[in-house]
């Protein structure tokens, strides 16, 4: 680790070794993650042509990172992180192999019920990963690192976004059994990739004057006590469960813009594309002064896009309107992931980043959920639009509520005090 005074360079950071293994394990693990996606977006939409079915596809794992979380980020904080996310990886790769096992023998045919149940595992399972995996880059890299080091680690994850699904799609034309054959590989090799890791946690002492439920819960009420954190979490969950339109994408390839598994994959990657490209941006330019101001015009921006890409019939305006979105978006996870770690002490960094993680699941998962209900209500397109204009609902709403995280002006100088 590099003294808090030199200069902070992409070079310094990739000559850490742990932090190397740790990008390697981000990397495939997203890719792995993102062609699983595909293949049961697709897989599901082809038995069922419902889309109820796809919004339960997102519940299924949402239900159990609900129940999980909070008890995975006290545990996070007790047990060395890279036992954790070893552990957590292998049963992700149980939980693709059970989608395998179904689909070969043709059980999904008859019932729908085993891919939800196989989604359940791997909901359970990145439970732990999540936590345990989100609050190890501050143990990688300094604090002066730290800015830098979540935008290169954001950057391993959007560019694994954008090529995991497309990837799946081309893979997809062969099967589904190839795509989880695929994933299979991928989640063992992240597995050992954090094995590898010689970096330990620093397990804090336990606080005898707290009670085991008192660990799990302390992280939601130091959020709740940190009105910019509260702010930072809550506007990308209500935000995202409004405006997100991934859920469906399956929908719009197949019945509105009629391109297929391959173009399923392409448009998942846009929002991905868009993300890794301002991430590249922040990477080399670190935002300096106004940054409140800044993260709620881009989740607005957010919304706007939602909007353009729900009307159109068009594949290119629809990619470049998730381009568009998905680096609106980047602005808002950059400026909270690098927020929540000097906002926080660090031996409460697991159960808050499981709080974070709660709320992400919140607005991904059951976001999904969300977005499958109001399409099988209203359609397809004015649940999404409705949902763009939530979200600018929400932006307005927000900047009048946390005035302090609209106030932020450079993140270095958000302490845990």
């Amino acid at each position: 680790m590099i003294a808090q005074s030199e200069t902070v360079t992409l070079a310094s950071l990739l000559n850490l070794r742990d932090f190397r293994l740790f990008l390697t394990g981000r990397f495939f693990g997203s890719v792995a993650t993102q062609i699983q996606s595909v293949a049961i977006g697709w897989q599901v939409y082809e038995i069922t042509k419902s889309p109820m079915a796809l919004g339960f596809v997102g519940l299924a794992q949402f239900l159990p990172m609900v129940i999980l979380l909070l008890p995975a980020g006290d545990i996070a904080d007790r047990v060395d992180r890279r036992v954790i996310a070893f552990l957590s990886y292998l049963v992700q790769a149980v939980s693709v192999a059970l989608l395998a096992l179904f689909t070969w023998t043709g059980i999904v045919e008859h019932a729908i019920w085993p891919i939800y149940l196989a989604l359940v595992v791997f909901g359970a399972a990145r439970a732990f990963s999540a936590p345990a995996t989100r609050a190890y880059v501050p143990l990688l890299v300094s604090k002066a690192q730290l800015p830098r080091g979540i935008a290169v680690s954001s950057s391993a994850f959007q560019v694994a976004t954008i090529g995991g699904p497309a990837v799946g799609g081309f893979i997809y034309v062969a099967g589904p059994l190839v795509a989880y054959g695929v994933c299979l590989v991928l989640f063992l090799l992240v597995a050992f990739a954090f094995f590898a890791i010689r970096t330990r946690s620093v397990i804090a002492p336990a606080d005898p004057t707290l009670s085991a439920f008192g660990r799990v819960t302390a992280g939601l009420r130091y959020i709740f006590r940190k009105p910019i954190v509260l702010g930072a979490v809550s506007l990308d969950l209500f935000a995202v469960l409004l405006g997100g339109a991934t859920a469906m994408l399956p929908i719009f390839a197949a019945d509105i813009l009629h391109v297929g598994p391959e173009g399923l994959g392409l448009l998942r990657s846009g929002p991905a594309l868009g993300a890794v490209l301002i991430n590249f941006l922040l990477i080399a330019m670190p935002m300096q002064r106004h940054t409140g101001y800044i993260m709620f015009a881009c989740v607005a921006i957010f919304g706007v896009a939602t909007i353009v890409f729900g009307l159109s019939e068009n594949f290119m305006l629809s990619f470049s309107a998730l381009l568009i979105m998905g680096g609106a978006d980047m602005v808002s996870v950059y400026v909270r992931s690098t927020l929540i770690p000097l906002a926080t002490p660090p031996e409460m960094l697991g159960r808050v980043s499981a709080v974070d993680m709660l709320f992400i699941s919140a607005s991904n998962e059951l976001g999904e959920f969300e977005s499958g209900v109001m399409a099988g209500l209203i359609g397809t397109v004015p649940s999404v639009v409705v949902g763009g204009l939530g979200t600018i609902g929400i932006v307005a709403l927000w900047m009048w509520l946390f005035p302090a995280l609209r106030k932020v002006d450079r993140l270095m100088d958000v302490t845990p005090d």
